[in-house]
């Protein structure tokens, strides 16, 4: 199963609501990708700022896979890549 950029920021913005305690709608987030430390995230809640790493979007997609649409996936099962065409971050679950 492939998702693209907005199911992966709306992944990430469940999870980091979850923990935060805030709606998911209080959450920004950017993606990056960078050679030297993979695929990036900025994540902003109620004004403040932090960067997540790949691990952290990992996580976060797990538990999206899982909420949304019923497949358990880990960290190993998943590749996360950028469609330089349309400027898309696709995740990739292998089931």
């Amino acid at each position: 199963m492939k998702i693209y950029t907005d199911e992966i920021i709306n992944a990430i913005c469940l999870n980091m609501a979850d923990r935060r305690g805030v709606l998911p709608n209080e959450v920004e987030v950017q993606l990056s990708y960078d050679e030297e430390y993979g695929y990036t995230a900025e994540v902003w809640v109620k004004g403040r700022s932090q960067y997540i790493l790949q691990s952290n979007i990992f996580e976060a997609l797990e538990q999206y896979f899982f909420s949304e649409y019923n497949i358990r996936v880990f960290s190993s099962t998943i590749e996360l890549g950028i469609d330089y065409d349309s400027e898309q971050f696709w995740a990739l679950a292998k089931v």
